[in-house]
């Protein structure tokens, strides 16, 4: 008997790693609903930063899938600032998509997944929870948050069936990465000379948003029986340099 398809909400579906992801998991048979500011094909438009409106936005995707077996967290933004020159309005604009949003999402589609003993849970992280940049603190605040809120979640729900981990990506060609005048910053000679020519970034480029989703398509799927708590580093190597 085959098994069901797997019901699955992912944000950040309209674009990016999040797009790539959605795909991926429509590819090898899930229903998935998006949650994205964007509209889009099978997406709920939502501000994520706003509680009540993730919370509505929640409702109705769970009502639309009939409950939910897997939930991929992707969407993030990035404030450029530093310890001297940004502060806690500048921090709580990047922590309210980043942290407290994925946050909420668990604390509000967990208890389903507990109740019929099966549930995936994938928060998108970065290189960042472990490393930092300069003009990077809020960022780097809610990625490292976000690894730490996913093992506590994993602790939690363990004896539920319901596994969560992370995959932290290093530089991907999102629009995240583009400069203001439009420029990939990964195309730059500064980004050569520092990651490329230097060896630190072995595989010698940035990664593309589908080469993510392979990493998120086996930690959610039925497949992953065992693995849980963890944080999967999809990087090119970046992060085993010094």
């Amino acid at each position: 008997m085959t098994d069901p398809a797997l019901r699955t909400i992912v944000t950040g579906a309209a674009n990016g790693i999040g797009a790539a992801i959605a795909d991926r998991l429509r590819q090898r048979g899930d229903t998935v609903v998006g949650l994205d500011r964007e509209a889009g094909d099978d997406i709920i438009t939502v501000d994520l930063a706003d509680p009540a409106d993730r919370a509505r936005a929640v409702d109705a995707a769970l009502a639309q899938l009939g409950g939910a077996d897997v939930l991929v967290c992707v969407a993030g933004v990035f404030r450029q600032g530093s310890i001297h020159d940004s502060g806690f309005d500048d921090w709580r604009a990047v922590w309210a998509v980043n942290l407290d949003a994925p946050l909420d999402l668990m604390r509000m589609i967990s208890p389903g997944m507990a109740a019929q003993g099966f549930g995936r849970i994938v928060t998108i992280t970065s290189v960042h929870a472990r490393q930092a940049q300069p003009g990077c603190l809020a960022y780097d605040v809610s990625k490292a948050g976000l690894e730490a809120a996913t093992r506590s979640a994993a602790l939690d729900l363990a004896r539920h069936g319901v596994l969560a981990n992370a995959v932290a990506p290093g530089f991907v060609r999102t629009r995240m990465s583009l400069l203001p005048d439009g420029t990939d910053e990964t195309d730059t000679d500064e980004f050569r000379q520092q990651y490329v020519t230097s060896g630190k970034l072995p595989l010698g480029r940035a990664a593309h948003p589908a080469e993510i989703a392979p990493a998120v398509e086996f930690l959610t799927s039925r497949a992953n029986t065992y693995t849980t708590g963890q944080v999967l580093t999809v990087d090119g190597g970046l992060t085993m340099t010094f």
